[in-house]
């Protein structure tokens, strides 16, 4: 890369670091903000400002929000007995565009992975656990997705939940959604009859 600029090159090794993005396509990607006009490239640099400046995760349930809550925790309208269990603001999303569930959700920001060395320590778990336990809940779904890192942490949660004074109802997706996927890359009538034909989990 020594007939690009300093700055191109500083550019290009930045956009390496993005999830899926090989030296090529972050070439790509910078030639093109290079091509555009000065005030659309600024406005990408000014929508990534905006999002580390203002964006922060809900203090009930780690959505994504700009305020101290998210609008799905500010709805009284919600159920509020109900709680569903999720890996990823992105499975929310998901969920929410079936219309099938109206109760609150829990967010755990991943799942536990060990070879990845991801473990509950790094989740939002003990959140969720006293969430759970100060609350009143009479059903969680545990909506992790149908993988074996996904069931595992949905397992390791119902463990820690056995200290909860009043056991809620467990339950789980139907499993019409194929296994090893995720909940972001289902349809919305098969995440709907998920929901709907939900499975006591034990």
């Amino acid at each position: 890369m020594s007939e690009l600029t300093e700055s191109v090159t500083r550019m290009i090794k930045e956009f390496e670091k993005l999830p899926g993005v090989g030296k090529k396509s972050a070439e790509r990607i910078a030639y093109y903000l290079l091509k555009v006009e000065k005030k659309e490239a600024l406005a990408l640099a000014d929508a990534i400002y905006g999002v580390k400046e203002n964006v922060r995760y809900c203090k009930h349930c780690f959505n994504l929000t700009e305020q101290e809550l998210c609008e799905i925790c500010r709805d009284p309208n919600r159920n509020q007995t109900t709680l569903c269990v999720v890996e990823q603001p992105r499975d929310l999303i998901a969920l929410e565009q079936t219309g099938r569930y109206n109760g609150l959700y829990h967010i755990l920001l991943g799942r536990i992975a060990p070879l990845d060395k991801i473990g509950p320590d790094q989740l939002t778990i003990a959140a969720l656990v006293e969430r759970i336990k100060t609350g009143s809940f009479t059903e969680i779904v545990m909506a992790t997705n149908p993988t074996i890192e996904g069931d595992s942490t949905a397992l390791y949660i119902i463990k820690q939940l056995e200290s909860v004074p009043v056991f809620p109802k467990i339950t789980r997706l139907a499993r019409g959604i194929t296994t090893g996927s995720d909940l972001q890359f289902a349809n919305k009538e098969m995440l709907a009859d998920a929901l709907a034909e939900r499975q006591s989990f034990r």
